[in-house]
């Protein structure tokens, strides 16, 4: 754990000398090394969000990752873009990564893709909130709630009702 904690602090700083080809690393490094949540979100929390929020072709890569088998990879997909959801940024691609991980079984994929849809809230809290009422039939409850956390709890109240 602790390479791996050394490994994602010393990319994160190295974020400002990232090229397009670096994304190959990435993409290894999360298919290959990424194998428990705190390495996952260490990585992509701060590694990856720079990478996409420098070069925003690389989202699609990241909707490829929504679609693997893998636990690790689908949850890379959404807490890629935590850093970036804050700041406002691919709302429309957010959504379009949720949608794809909607229906995923595993409870920290739904963390993953709720803590997005949170952190995009900050921003479009309206739009989220849109957003999560007309999935609530079907969005798992882990990921609704992760999604509404920091809503006004009127908010949280009408997307909690059945």
């Amino acid at each position: 754990m602790e390479e791996t904690f050394i490994a994602c602090d010393w990319s994160a700083r190295l974020s400002k000398k990232f090229e397009p080809a670096d994304f190959e690393t990435l993409e290894r490094w999360i298919r290959n090394y990424v194998n428990n949540w705190a390495s996952c979100d260490t990585l992509c929390n701060h590694t990856v969000g720079d990478f996409v929020m420098m070069y925003p072709g690389f989202l699609e890569k990241l909707k490829e990752f929504a679609h693997t088998e893998n636990r690790w990879v689908k949850r890379a997909a959404a807490v890629s873009l935590i850093i970036p959801a804050r700041k406002g940024l691919f709302l429309n691609d957010i959504f379009e990564i949720a949608d794809i991980l909607l229906l995923d079984k595993d409870d920290l994929v739904q963390k993953g893709y709720g803590w997005m849809l949170k952190a995009a809230s900050q921003a479009h809290q309206q739009e989220v909130f849109e957003y999560v009422m007309s999935k609530k039939t079907v969005m798992p409850r882990t990921a609704l709630r992760y999604a509404i956390e920091k809503m006004p709890d009127e908010l949280k109240k009408q997307a909690m009702q059945k």
